[in-house]
């Protein structure tokens, strides 16, 4: 299993959600990541919906295996 390149993966989370503050942090071996996502489109949308958004950016590399488990912060600006 590969490792998780955490600047694409910020990359990819930054062009789905365009204007997001996004970090993404390795909390373990490389599979195991940690995204603090700050976006105006979580605005008035359930922290689920938030976390969907968010695992729907990044789908591809958790469907590969690349991504074994990721927690997920988020916020809207302001």
């Amino acid at each position: 299993m590969a490792m998780a390149d955490l600047r694409e993966l910020e990359r990819m989370i930054a062009e789905a959600l365009p204007g997001a503050e996004v970090e993404v942090i390795d909390e373990g071996n490389g599979d195991h990541l940690r995204a603090n996502v700050t976006a105006p489109q979580f605005a008035g949308l359930r922290r689920i919906d938030q976390h969907r958004l968010v695992r729907a950016a990044v789908k591809a590399r958790m469907d590969d295996g690349t991504i074994h488990a990721l927690s997920i912060s988020t916020d809207t600006p302001g």
